[in-house]
């Protein structure tokens, strides 16, 4: 049988695995470098050979590298990652359910919203970077004016985690799961709400029990992809993040100071932390299928 399936295959299979194999090496080969020096010895260095096996560099990371806290820029990345999630499933669920409906201006919103996706993101970074500045100066000239004056010298910026950098994260992530949502809504059969509305169930109750379990794979993975799209995310950070830094600015910086496998460490941490989330939510995923075919059968 195997050799029957091997002399039918067409005569392009085997250049086109090959390629397959060598654009999987491309993308993983690197990943799966970084993760093997990370587990070198103390003597161990920026290549190979390998020198020893411990969990040297680990210890070394969760110590500190020299005056930056990469316990904090973790930190910071997970709690921004955790919001720009949130933010993200929400208003894409809400968008899809409002585009449901023939909305005024609806078009012209959609692609506003879509447009940050093809601009430069250094570009869009820079922009809200100047706008939350132009904010700024708006509203000490605002606290000078009033004569707030202990309010003025205690103001520092608008720029921040929660503020400018979450905005910025958000143009990358939104349009992403407004593009899955609106995907999911074109292919929903209307006619489960119609028999929830007929057997007496609110638009709250329709939702919650009819729809929710139906799209519910769609918007676990609106999720994953927010989170990780945030997690990762430089360009669209660097000029709007105000004056902390998210994980992967520090690593982007550290890459040019430190000069040990420390920095594969700190690699490692983060791929684990991605990889994590993914699995978190296939498991989710493939739980909520099993749910809805339960149901349905």
């Amino acid at each position: 049988m195997t050799a029957h399936s091997s002399e039918s295959r067409a005569p392009g299979f085997w250049p086109l695995a090959a390629v397959f194999a060598l654009f999987v090496l491309f993308m993983y080969g690197p990943m799966a470098v970084i993760f093997v020096l990370s587990f070198q010895g103390p003597e161990g260095g920026l290549t190979f050979p390998l020198r020893g096996l411990s969990l040297h560099w680990f210890r070394q990371l969760a110590e500190g590298l020299g005056t930056v806290d990469i316990g904090a820029a973790f930190l910071r990345s997970l709690m921004l990652g955790g919001v720009v999630m949130l933010l993200t499933v929400l208003l894409s669920v809400l968008a899809g359910l409002a585009f449901r409906k023939k909305l005024s201006g609806g078009n012209a919103l959609f692609y506003v919203t879509v447009a940050s996706l093809i601009m430069p993101s250094i570009i869009v970074s820079l922009g809200i970077g100047l706008q939350f500045r132009l904010l700024d100066g708006g509203l000490k000239w605002l606290l000078e004016a009033v004569g707030a004056t202990t309010t003025l010298e205690e103001y520092g910026t608008a720029l921040g985690l929660f503020t400018s950098a979450l905005g910025a994260h958000l143009t990358w992530t939104l349009p992403f799961g407004l593009l899955i949502m609106f995907a999911v809504f074109n292919r929903f059969n209307p006619a489960y709400e119609e028999a929830a509305r007929d057997l007496g169930a609110t638009p709250w109750q329709t939702f919650r029990h009819v729809m929710l379990p139906l799209i519910g794979p769609s918007v676990v993975g609106i999720g994953m992809f927010g989170f990780t799209l945030s997690w990762d995310e430089i360009a669209r950070t660097s000029q709007a993040i105000g004056d902390v830094n998210t994980l992967p600015l520090e690593l982007q910086g550290l890459t040019s100071t430190v000069t040990t496998p420390a920095i594969y460490a700190l690699g490692t941490v983060t791929t684990v932390v991605s990889f994590a989330v993914i699995g978190v939510t296939v498991g989710l995923a493939m739980l909520l299928g099993r749910q809805k075919k339960g149901r349905a059968g």
